[in-house]
């Protein structure tokens, strides 16, 4: 009877302190502090349309590289988890073959997806995306190149390479604000010309920041799609 009686009280004491806290929220319809901050100086200092990326990339620049940082120990976790021996497949049964409208359908929609990926990270800066968005948008192409060929496999030294040289060269990009504009100043985008608002060819360096971001993230996802795929074969 205490046993049934303990976690009925729980749920009780809970439900009042949740009623409690819902029934006196406040809501605040005017940006204060930090926020006000942004929404007011973030286009104009930075030169990006999108705010959201302007807070992201640049006031929020260590969020995001360690945001990035932690999907490359995911994909590592993972490779080092199933990277173990594959058992020999003795039942003789084989996988089978995708039907002539996935093959043929994945010809003409990869490269489709594939340039709207990129187009998302490049235009991060201007519209709705980013580095995140884009980099999962040319993963779901290597995806559907999986599923449409059981034998495709990807070039884990070219993709190796993408992941790594995107990473560094992040990197250096955020050196270089402390090295040019002083301290304060990591993945500051203003190293480079702000150029003219709302044309591609400006934010500084939040385009290329955003390229590379994109360029990892796809690089790390289509990593972890291949080793899972390795593991069911």
């Amino acid at each position: 009877m205490i046993k049934r009686l303990i976690p009925l009280l729980l749920v009780i004491s809970l439900f009042f302190i949740l009623l409690k806290v819902a029934t006196n929220v406040a809501p605040n319809y005017d940006l204060t502090g930090v926020a006000k901050t942004y929404a007011e100086q973030g286009a104009s200092d930075l030169g990006a349309m999108n705010l959201v990326t302007a807070i992201v990339v640049t006031y929020r620049g260590l969020d995001t590289l360690g945001e990035v940082t932690v999907l490359f120990m995911a994909g590592t976790g993972i490779a080092l988890l199933l990277r173990r021996k594959k058992k020999k497949n003795d039942s003789g049964i084989k996988n089978r073959a995708a039907s002539e409208i996935l093959k043929t359908g994945s010809k003409l929609l990869v490269p489709i997806i594939t340039m709207f990926g990129a187009y998302i990270f490049i235009n991060g800066h201007l519209s709705p995306g980013g580095g995140f968005q884009g980099g999962a948008a040319i993963a779901s192409a290597v995806m559907l190149m999986f599923l449409a060929d059981s034998s495709f496999k990807i070039n884990h030294k070219v993709f190796v390479l993408i992941e790594s040289f995107s990473g560094i060269f992040y990197v250096l990009i955020g050196v270089l604000g402390l090295v040019i504009l002083g301290a304060d100043n990591f993945l500051d985008n203003r190293i480079l010309p702000l150029g003219t608002f709302g044309t591609i060819l400006s934010a500084g360096t939040i385009p290329l920041i955003y390229t590379l971001v994109g360029l990892k993230v796809g690089t790390e996802l289509a990593s972890i799609l291949d080793n899972m795929k390795g593991e069911l074969e």
